[in-house]
């Protein structure tokens, strides 16, 4: 164990790491975080103008099957289970949309493109192109949102699956608060969207992501809090179905929805990061 001159070698001396410092080696830093956030979303606002469509379409028929699965669900047990168990069932399909659209990685309005603020903070990226990246997203997210209500509120009736009452269950919640707590529940949406994105980025493996993706967004859904897109698709489908929501109704929920998820995730995950950077005195590196 020991050498001649009494002392330990540097074979013998070194020693192994310890569970717990694989672990801290395994956890990415906030600034690996950070940085990768900023990396990821320049290169969103660099993308043509075609490519932001395509992928927000598809991202607003993807997460779509959030609103299928719930109004299935609501059908099968809304005359069985309590209703507390059937708010437990649907939030857990609210998530799956979800799931489908962030794995997929498309392109979700607060999925992403809150956290697109970043390289503006950092003076990466211009005002300008963010704005351009916000009304593309924006935009084709509603669209496809639109198109996957319609389908799903004449395919649902037409093949059994879903009662027509399902829409409204799922729509009331959306466009009956006022416009106060609609701001507030979407700032939270917002909040959560925009922690969901860092969270993701944080995590090492798919399994992970599943797993951040489906508790956040079961989250949401569990307390009915306003998400633009996902919700577009509910109260459509029940503007759809007939089911007594109005379009006065959905340009009430859009408005103040859509307000709420960008001032949340502007203030408490962009700026609130971005901030903590700053007050530590590091500075950004997007090579």
């Amino acid at each position: 164990m020991y050498a001649e001159n009494g002392h330990t070698t540097n074979h013998e001396t070194a020693l192994p790491l310890t569970e717990d410092s694989q672990s801290d080696e395994a956890k990415k830093s906030y600034w690996d975080i950070l940085q990768q956030q900023v990396r990821e979303e320049l290169t969103q606002l660099s993308r043509p103008s075609s490519g932001l469509l395509i992928s927000g379409l598809s991202a607003g028929l993807d997460v779509g099957f959030s609103l299928l699965l719930m109004a299935i669900m609501y059908t099968l047990t809304v005359d069985v289970i309590p209703e507390a168990g059937l708010d437990i069932l649907i939030a857990n399909m609210y998530s799956v949309g979800f799931i489908f659209v962030i794995l997929g990685r498309s392109e979700l309005f607060t999925e992403h493109t809150t956290l697109a603020f970043l390289p503006v903070l950092s003076r990466h990226a211009s005002l300008r192109s963010l704005l351009r990246l916000w009304g593309l997203i924006y935009s084709s997210n509603l669209v496809g949102a639109a198109i996957f209500a319609l389908i799903a509120s004449f395919v649902g009736p037409a093949l059994g699956i879903i009662e027509p009452r399902a829409f409204a269950a799922i729509a009331r919640p959306m466009v009956e608060p006022e416009w106060w707590v609609i701001l507030v529940s979407g700032t939270l949406a917002g909040w959560l969207m925009g922690l969901l994105s860092w969270l993701v980025t944080a995590s090492r493996d798919t399994i992970s992501q599943i797993v951040i993706v489906w508790l956040v967004t079961t989250a949401i859904g569990l307390a009915h809090l306003h998400h633009s897109i996902v919700g577009t698709v509910e109260v459509l489908a029940a503007i759809f179905s007939q089911q007594g929501v109005t379009w006065g109704e959905f340009g009430h929920f859009l408005l103040w929805t859509t307000l709420g998820n960008v001032l949340g995730g502007l203030v408490f995950v962009a700026l609130i990061k971005y901030g903590h950077a700053s007050q530590q005195g590091e500075h950004v590196n997007t090579t």
